[in-house]
């Protein structure tokens, strides 16, 4: 991957730094950090079910996991919040890890492999409503305590910077994917795993290492979601609501595509809140929102927001097709 391939990273990075930094209103910077964390959430989905096409309805036990690893280890152990940031990745990767690893050696696919992963989920949500080290069902509580260290900031606008720039990131490894050869033998397990495998790619190996980057993305949402926050509990941090907005962000933005995650979670999370705002806060009204916008678009625009630029400049490039040139010339 070349320096040119990060040019559209940072040009997305620089456009929500501005956006951060325009003085916007106290609600308005909130949404926008909780459209980053979303977006984070979703790039995990994406890296799994977008281009392994391996869907999961458990992503919830990546991102509590990371949630939980950093709030534990900073109330409990008095660790800074940098290091349980690292840490909380980790453990979210490597419970993507073992998920994987019991999943795709038991040959587990399609909808075994989506249960499978909404058992676990529900099955931590439970030990972690009971657990005395995770607070039990009151939850743990983050003290606030202004610093860097802490990642808590009195002017909101750092941590929001902080959220944009891990988004960064996170588009910088779909990128890659993009480019890379692992990105195009993850692509062709999507398409024919049986001729993949044929060819000799090592399709084991290739779904482990996806579903292990995918956990680690979405922990390191869970992380930011905590450290935002300063509050998670078991409903929170392993509940089927961060399943479904990673889901929904992903298929609304366009699976297999670097920008939409984050496409589709500005989308959702936007015209959610303008219709609460519009109803006077009807309960569950975005809700309703989220469902007719899933139901648009995959009757209307199957291959996501992004595909609309395709069919204004009348090209249509399939999904994953620069890696598999890219897997062609090397």
């Amino acid at each position: 991957m070349s320096a040119r391939d990060l040019l559209l990273p940072l040009i997305a990075v620089l456009v929500l730094a501005g956006l951060a930094f325009s003085g916007l209103s106290g609600t308005l910077l909130n949404l926008l950090i909780f459209m980053m964390i979303i977006s984070l959430a979703a790039q995990g989905w994406n890296i799994l079910g977008g281009f392994g096409g391996l869907s999961s309805f458990g992503h919830a036990a990546f991102f509590g996991t990371g949630a939980y690893t950093t709030l534990i280890l900073q109330t409990s152990l008095g660790v800074n919040a940098w290091a349980g940031l690292v840490a909380g990745v980790l453990l979210g990767a490597a419970v993507g890890a073992g998920i994987g690893f019991l999943s795709f050696r038991s040959g587990l696919k399609g909808s075994y492999f989506a249960l499978i992963t909404l058992a676990f989920a529900e099955v931590l949500r439970i030990a972690s409503n009971s657990a005395p080290i995770t607070g039990g069902a009151a939850g743990i509580l983050l003290p606030l305590d202004y610093g860097f260290l802490n990642l808590q900031f009195d002017d909101r606008r750092w941590f929001a910077l902080i959220a944009i720039l891990f988004v960064g990131a996170a588009l910088a490894l779909t990128r890659w994917l993009e480019r890379s050869r692992f990105g195009a033998y993850l692509i062709a397990i999507r398409e024919n795993e049986q001729a993949a495998q044929a060819l000799g790619v090592d399709v084991f190996r290739v779904k482990l290492g996806a579903i292990t980057l995918s956990a680690g993305c979405t922990a390191l949402a869970g992380v930011l979601y905590a450290q935002n926050y300063l509050f998670v509990d078991a409903h929170v941090a392993y509940g089927p609501w961060i399943s479904i907005e990673a889901l929904f962000a992903a298929i609304v933005g366009g699976l297999g595509t670097m920008f939409g995650p984050l496409v589709g979670a500005v989308a959702l999370l936007g015209l959610g809140e303008i219709t609460k705002m519009v109803s006077g806060g009807v309960p569950g009204v975005d809700l309703l929102v989220f469902g007719a916008i899933l139901i648009l678009t995959v009757a209307f625009v199957p291959g996501g927001l992004m595909s609309l630029r395709q069919r204004l400049t009348g090209r249509r490039r399939p999904r994953g097709e620069t890696a598999l040139r890219s897997e062609e010339g090397a």
